[in-house]
Formats: structure tokens, C-alpha cells, sequence
């Protein structure tokens, strides 16, 4: 195959219009996909979030128990001393020793029931972070059937689609061989530019088939020698004849 420069204007046109028609073909393809990726990308990103939220609650729950089980131990400790020191109680030789003990039961009772209560406490929030577990649980078992339906809905289509798509990535990069890389790069910005994907359209009606406006018949006659590479002075699209754009056929 020659170099793009070797290709006369003509055969570039004649490139464009088929990678034209090539590229509003895998449109139509992407069109039939609809916004199953991205929905089956999102339902994923939630999935992970929801899988994140999860693991964080169970590792809270299991500070918690952690906690509490420190409290117990506490508890323990402070029933060990209490018992201690009444049973130091019954050999006191003054009052002085007597209230010093009392003291010691006393504080070490309140720390008892101090124990208790922050037992008491993470207890309730244990219970309340193991609502929001199964909240997530349930949250990440709907998304997951959400998400393998829509995965089912994007497999079937891309089945049904991949050897067509196949086949016209194939001609489409053969159709960029035959055009220079100047060429290349206005006709994909132009594309980017409208909805409809159109970078290449026909002169209809005396008028551009991008944005229907007015083409003198001077240029029209220039467009029709296929001699240089003619642009719509209004949207800037790419402008071919009718001839040429109905000779080439896309299979």
C-alpha cells in the first residue's frame, strides 16, 4: 500500500465517507448497549462501597466486643478486691484503718457499676451496628441482582454485536490508513462535537447535511471536482457530494 500522500484527494474523501459510515455503524452498536455499562460500572462502584461499609461495621462490632470484654475483666478485678478488702475489714485496729477500707469498697463498687454501664452502652450500639450490617448485607444482595441482571442484558448484546463490531473496527482502520494524520485528527474533533457523530456529511438540497446550511452553488461545483477538502463555513463539517456519498456502500 502507498503512503497517505500518495492517495489522491478523491480516494482521502472516498476514506472519510466510509469511516463515516463505518463509524455511525459502531455508534448504532453503542446505541444498542445503551447505558448498560455504565449502569453495570456503577452498580459495581456501589458493590464495592457497600462491601467497604461492611467489613468497617464488623470491625466496629468487633472493637466493641473487644471493650466489653475488657469491662468484664474489669468487673472482675474490682469484685476480687472488694471481697479483698472486707475480709481485711474484719481484722482493722482503728477506725482510721476501717475508713480507709470502706473507701477502697466504695470506689471499687462504683467502678462496678461504671463497668456495667459502659457495658450496658456497647451492648446497645453493638445491636444497633448490627442493624446497619444487615442493612448493608441486604443492600449489597439487591445491587448484586441488579447488577447480574444487567451484566446478562450487556453479555447477550455484546454476543450478539461482537463480530459486527469486530468487522468494522477492522474497516474502519483500514479506511484511516488512506487518510494523513492532519486529516484524521479534524475529522475525530468534529465528531466530538455534535451529538449525532457526523464529521462527514453530503451536500443535500443545495444545502450541508450537518446543520442544513446553505452552500453556494460555486462551491458546490468545487465540491463536485473532489479536487481539495471542503468544509461547511457553519458547523465546519467535512462536505462531500451526494454522488460520492451514495457510492460507498458499508456491508
Amino acid at each position: 500500500m502507498g503512503a497517505v500522500k500518495d492517495f489522491s484527494v478523491e480516494e482521502k474523501l472516498t476514506s472519510l465517507v466510509t469511516l463515516q459510515k463505518i463509524d455511525c455503524k459502531l455508534d448504532e452498536i453503542q446505541i444498542l448497549k445503551g447505558e448498560l455499562p455504565m449502569e453495570v460500572k456503577d452498580l459495581e462502584d456501589e458493590i464495592e462501597g457497600l462491601h467497604a461499609r461492611q467489613t468497617r461495621v464488623e470491625e466496629e462490632i468487633n472493637g466493641i466486643q473487644e471493650f466489653i470484654e475488657q469491662k468484664k475483666e474489669g468487673i472482675k478485678e474490682a469484685e476480687a478486691l472488694i471481697k479483698k478488702y472486707e475480709k481485711q475489714s474484719d481484722n482493722v485496729k482503728n477506725n482510721r484503718e476501717f475508713e480507709a477500707i470502706n473507701k477502697e469498697i466504695e470506689m471499687q463498687t462504683l467502678e462496678v457499676k461504671l463497668c456495667e454501664k459502659h457495658i450496658k452502652d456497647a451492648t446497645e450500639e453493638i445491636a444497633e451496628k448490627a442493624r446497619q450490617l444487615e442493612a448493608a448485607k441486604k443492600a449489597v444482595s439487591n445491587k448484586e441482582g441488579n447488577l447480574n441482571a444487567k451484566k446478562g442484558e450487556l453479555e447477550k448484546i455484546i454476543a450478539e454485536t461482537e463480530k459486527e463490531e469486530k468487522h468494522y473496527r477492522k474497516d474502519a482502520d483500514s479506511a484511516r490508513n488512506h487518510v494523513d494524520e492532519r486529516l484524521l485528527t479534524s475529522y475525530d474533533r468534529i465528531r466530538k462535537n455534535f451529538r449525532n457523530g457526523l464529521s462527514v456529511v453530503p451536500v443535500e438540497r443545495d444545502s450541508c447535511g450537518g446543520c442544513f446550511h446553505a452552500i453556494p452553488p460555486q462551491k458546490q461545483s468545487e465540491i463536485k471536482l473532489r479536487k481539495k477538502i471542503m468544509v461547511c463555513e457553519n458547523c465546519g463539517r467535512i462536505l462531500v457530494d451526494a454522488d460520492l456519498n451514495d457510492a460507498v456502500v458499508v456491508k
